[in-house]
């Protein structure tokens, strides 16, 4: 038997595409109708003062310069003074945190002798500062 060109043939098979089209449709409208329908609770939200805070930051910055003088905060101490006021510092707050940052053209010896005294007025909270590296 002869087939003619224009001659179609039945299929067996389901055209699934749109079907799937439908259902990523459906899919959106529902993303978009959940999204604009949960918005959340409106409330009016108070205002930030502009007025600076009066309460002062509790971690202190220890800085040892190049030239090897040491700094609490941005005041010049020798190792007596910084184990002075870091104890007192200490009393007020038992958790005192402390930032060291040094110089890369210091001696070791500075910045050990700085650990020393923390580790003897028992500050565990602290943090070395280095610079990022950019790569």
């Amino acid at each position: 038997m002869k087939r003619d060109f224009f001659e179609l043939e039945s299929f067996n098979d389901i055209n699934v595409t749109p079907l799937l089209d439908l259902a990523w449709t459906l899919l959106v409208v529902f993303i978009i109708a959940i999204t604009a329908a949960v918005q959340g609770i409106k409330v009016n939200l108070p205002k930030a003062s502009s007025a600076p805070s009066l309460v002062k930051p509790k971690t202190k910055s220890i800085t040892i310069h190049e030239n090897g003088q040491i700094y609490l905060d941005a005041y010049p101490v020798t190792l007596d003074e910084l184990e002075t006021r870091l104890t007192q510092y200490k009393a007020a707050d038992p958790d005192l945190p402390v930032v060291i940052k040094g110089d890369e053209k210091i001696y070791y010896q500075k910045v050990i002798s700085v650990l020393d005294i923390m580790q003897k007025l028992e500050i565990t909270q602290l943090g070395l500062v280095t610079q990022k590296l950019v790569k």
